[in-house]
């Protein structure tokens, strides 16, 4: 299993933006995708997951801005951000961790 994010880019604060994930299999028997992000000069976090039945986690700092969704019949996970921060930006991850498959990320940076 293959993932590709893309979708990212410049936004002003408050802006938004939706990368997407898609998968070179059938996601649905994939699992669980998560996304992930990786700010310059920091750790890897994760933030948000959304498993096969559509039920969804996320970080306490993007609760409320960012959605995660799934669509299955085009092998991709979406990732909403809204209400986007600076100290949102960063390389956006996606993750399937059944397959220990990383996507190559997308830049997402937030400026004036």
């Amino acid at each position: 299993v293959q993932l590709q994010a893309s979708g990212g880019g410049l936004v002003q604060p408050g802006g938004s933006l939706r990368p997407s994930c898609v998968a070179s299999g059938t996601i649905f028997s994939i699992g669980t995708v998560g996304w992930y992000r990786q700010a310059p000069g920091k750790q890897r976090e994760w933030v948000a997951r959304i498993t096969n039945d559509g039920r969804t986690n996320y970080v306490d700092s993007v609760k409320g801005r960012f959605t995660i969704s799934r669509d299955n019949a085009e092998n991709t996970v979406y990732l909403q951000l809204n209400s986007l921060k600076p100290e949102d930006t960063a390389v956006y991850y996606c993750y399937a961790p059944a397959y220990d498959s990383w996507g190559q990320g997308t830049l997402v940076t937030v400026s004036s």
